[in-house]
C-alpha cells in the first residue's frame, strides 16, 4: 500500500468521555472486527479495566478504510489510550508514535482538566488535531455549547468540531473521514532521508524504530510495539537495541487486529510488533531505539542516531510491596520486572525490614496507579502483598550542606543532623461548575490549598489555579473529596512546581519500645500530637493481647507524644486452689507478677500480616 495512504492517531481525552466506545465503532465501520465477535470496550482486554470500567494500558490497532468517492484503501493505526491523570505517560508514549490526535469531549460534562492537559501534551508534539464532541445522544448533552467550548480553546470555528456519538455511531463515518484528510502520511525524519537520496543507503538495508510498549512471553521472550520511523524491518534480520547495546534477531513481526497478526515485514510508517526472543526484560526498554543496518560501511552509517523517544514521567507517590510469605520475594521480583516492561514510570529497589522481611521500595505516578500495580500482582502472579504507606520524596540538606532525596522514612537522619527539609509542591488545576464553589474552596482549605487565580470557562464553569504541597493530595485522597462535593462533575490535574521549605518531622512508632520503621510516617510538625494518638489508637484496636502488657507509643526525636497500652491476657492462677491460707495465693499470684515483668522485658511480638495491610488503608 502508498506510504501516503497510513495514518497513525491517538484518540486522548479526560477519563470517562467515551474513547473505548469510539474505538468500537471504529472497529465496527472498517470491518475489522466482526458483529458477531464484537463486545463493549473490545480494546479493554484487561480484566481490572473490564472492572473498573476504565482504559489502564494502550491499545493499538490497524484497521482499513476504503474510500468509497475514490476507492482508495487507507491503513489506519488506532491507539487507544488512558484518560486518568495517573496514566498520562501511557498517553506521552503513545503520542510520539503517532501525527494526529482526536481529541474527545462529553457533551454532558465539557471541557475537564485532563482535556486540557493532553491537548497541551498533543501540542507539544506538533501534532494536528480534531475536535470531537462525544455523548450527543444523551438527553443531557449540551451540544452546541460544548463545540463552542472546545473550539474556544483549539482556536478553531465550531463549525469545524465534530458532534458524534460513539454509542450509536451517529456521524463516525464523517470522523473517519476527516483522520484521513486532515492528518498527515507518516514523514521521513532525520538524516537518513539524505543518506537514500545519495544512494549511500538503500531503504531495505536499514530501519529505525521506536519501541512504545512491551509485554512478557514465557516462550518467545519480549514483544516490542514498535512505530517505524525509517526503513524496513523483516523476520530473521539482526537488530540492536540503541540504548541497552544489545543484539537480537527478530523471531517475528506483525501488526494488531487488535490480536497480534504476523506478516512478512514492518515499512517505514507502519506501526506493529517484533518478539525479540531476549528472556530479559530489563534490556529492552520503552523509549529505546530499534536500529537494522545491514550494510554496515555505507557512507554516513556512523551519523546514525537514536530516536528521540518520549518525555518520561518521574514517579510522585513511594511505597514498599513485600510478600506476606517471604518465601515469594523472588516471585514479587519476578512479577515487578515484568510489569516494568510496559509501564516503565514503575521503579524499584530492594529493601529490608526486620519485622517484614526483604521487599521493594516502589515509585508510582499517583494512588490509583499503585493500586493497579497491586492488583496486577495479586491477580496476574498470583501474591499476597504487605504495602506500606505512601510518602512523596523529600529533599533534606544536612549540616554540612549535602543535599539527599529521601523516599522512606527508614533513611530519615536525626534532627541534629538536618538544616533544611525542602518537600514537592505541586500546581492544582481545577475545573467546576460554579455552583459547587463554596464546598470546594472548604476543601481547598482543608488540604492547605493557596488560590492564586480564578477565570471563567463559560458562563456555568471556571478554572481554578492553587498551589499545596504534593504530600496533601497523595495522603488526603483529594481526588475522592473533589469528586464528592462537587456530585462527581468537578475534575483536576496537577503538576509538580519545584521544592519548597517545610518543618518537617519523622514520626516514629514504638511497640514494646522497638522502633517499627513499617509504620513511620514523614509529616508536618504542627500535626504529630494528632496524627500520633490516631496511630497508636489505631494499633491498639489492631494488635491482639499477648500474655506480657504491650506499651504502643508515637514518637518524635526520641520524646514520646501519644501511647496506649493493651492489657496483658490474665490467667487465673489460684482457680486450682481449693482452700488454706491467703498466703498461698499472694505467693502464685506475685509468682506470675514475676514472670509477666520477664515476658515484657524480653518479649517481642509478631505482627500479622493484616495489621500492615490495615494500617496502609489509613
Amino acid at each position: 500500500m502508498d506510504f501516503n495512504n497510513i495514518r497513525n492517531f491517538v484518540i486522548i481525552s479526560h477519563i470517562d468521555h467515551g474513547k473505548s466506545t469510539l474505538a468500537d465503532r471504529f472497529l465496527e465501520l472498517t470491518k475489522t472486527i466482526s458483529a458477531d465477535k464484537m463486545h463493549a470496550c473490545f480494546l479493554d482486554a484487561m480484566s481490572l479495566e473490564k472492572e473498573k470500567g476504565i482504559t489502564i494500558k494502550m491499545h493499538p490497532c490497524r484497521m482499513l478504510w476504503q474510500d468509497e468517492a475514490t476507492q482508495e484503501n487507507y491503513i489506519l493505526n488506532l491507539i487507544d489510550t488512558p484518560g486518568h491523570i495517573d496514566f498520562s505517560y501511557e498517553i506521552s508514549r503513545a503520542l510520539a508514535a503517532v501525527e494526529g490526535a482526536v481529541l474527545l469531549v462529553d457533551a454532558s460534562q465539557g471541557i475537564q482538566a485532563q482535556t486540557l492537559y493532553n491537548l497541551e501534551q498533543a501540542q507539544q508534539q506538533g501534532l494536528k488535531i480534531i475536535g470531537a464532541v462525544n455523548k450527543i445522544d444523551l438527553p443531557e448533552a449540551r451540544v452546541e455549547e460544548t463545540k463552542k467550548e472546545l473550539a474556544q480553546i483549539l482556536d478553531c470555528s465550531p463549525a469545524a468540531i465534530l458532534a458524534i456519538s460513539g454509542k450509536t455511531g451517529t456521524h463516525v463515518p464523517l470522523l473517519i473521514r476527516k483522520i484521513v484528510e486532515v492528518f498527515p502520511p507518516p514523514q521521513l525524519i532525520g538524516h537518513t532521508t539524505a543518506l537514500l537520496e545519495k544512494g549511500s543507503l538503500r531503504a531495505e538495508d536499514f530501519c529505525r524504530a521506536l519501541i512504545f510498549d512491551s509485554q512478557y512471553d514465557t516462550f518467545s521472550g519480549v514483544t516490542a510495539f514498535i512505530r517505524v520511523f525509517e526503513g524496513i524491518i523483516k523476520k530473521g534480520e539482526e537488530f540492536f537495541l540503541s540504548a541497552a547495546g544489545e543484539k537480537a534477531i527478530v523471531k517475528e513481526v506483525g501488526y494488531f487486529l487488535p490480536q497480534p497478526q504476523a506478516t512478512n515485514s514492518l515499512k517505514a510508517g507502519e506501526i506493529g510488533y517484533i518478539k525479540t526472543g531476549i528472556k530479559e526484560p530489563a534490556k529492552v526498554r520503552v523509549g529505546d531505539t530499534v536500529v537494522k543496518l545491514l550494510s554496515a560501511q555505507a557512507e554516513g552509517a556512523s551519523e546514525i542516531v537514536p530516536l528521540p523517544g518520549y518525555k518520561e514521567s518521574e514517579p510522585v507517590l513511594f511505597l514498599s510491596l513485600y510478600p506476606q510469605n517471604t518465601d515469594d520475594f523472588e516471585n514479587l521480583k519476578e512479577a515487578l520486572e515484568k510489569l516494568r516492561l510496559n509501564d516503565p514510570t514503575l521503579n524499584f529497589h530492594l529493601e529490608s525490614k526486620m519485622a517484614l522481611g526483604r521487599g521493594f521500595r516502589c515509585g508510582f505516578l499517583g494512588s490509583l496507579h499503585a493500586e493497579i500495580t497491586a492488583r496486577r500482582i495479586k491477580e496476574e502472579y498470583d501474591l499476597d502483598l504487605i504495602i506500606t504507606s505512601p510518602q512523596v520524596i523529600f529533599k533534606v540538606i544536612d549540616k554540612h550542606g549535602e543535599t539527599e532525596y529521601i523516599s522512606s522514612p527508614a533513611d530519615w537522619p536525626a534532627e541534629q543532623e538536618i538544616k533544611e527539609v525542602q518537600e514537592p509542591w505541586v500546581e492544582l488545576e481545577i475545573i467546576s461548575p460554579n455552583a459547587y464553589f463554596n464546598p470546594l474552596f472548604k476543601i481547598l482549605k482543608n488540604f492547605r490549598a493557596l488560590i492564586t487565580k480564578t477565570s471563567s470557562l463559560t458562563k456555568d464553569k471556571s478554572l481554578i489555579n492553587a498551589e499545596t504541597a504534593l504530600r496533601e493530595i497523595i495522603r488526603g485522597n483529594f481526588y475522592d473529596k473533589l469528586k464528592g462535593v462537587s456530585q462527581g462533575y468537578a475534575s483536576f490535574n496537577f503538576r509538580q512546581t519545584g521544592f519548597r521549605k517545610a518543618d518537617l518531622v519523622k514520626l516514629d512508632v514504638l511497640i514494646t519500645g522497638q522502633s517499627e520503621e513499617a509504620f513511620a510516617r514523614i509529616i508536618p510538625r504542627t500535626d504529630i500530637f494528632e496524627e500520633g494518638r490516631l496511630i497508636v489508637k489505631k494499633l491498639k484496636e489492631l494488635l491482639p493481647a499477648q500474655q506480657f502488657s504491650l506499651p504502643i507509643q508515637a514518637a518524635v526525636a526520641g520524646r514520646v507524644i501519644a501511647r496506649e497500652t493493651i492489657k496483658a491476657r490474665r490467667k487465673d492462677v489460684t482457680a486450682s486452689l481449693y482452700g488454706g491460707d491467703v498466703t498461698r495465693k499472694q505467693k502464685l499470684l506475685k509468682k506470675q507478677k514475676k514472670g509477666k515483668k520477664k515476658l515484657r522485658e524480653r518479649g517481642r511480638i509478631n505482627l500479622p500480616p493484616r495489621v500492615f495491610l490495615e494500617m496502609s488503608k489509613d
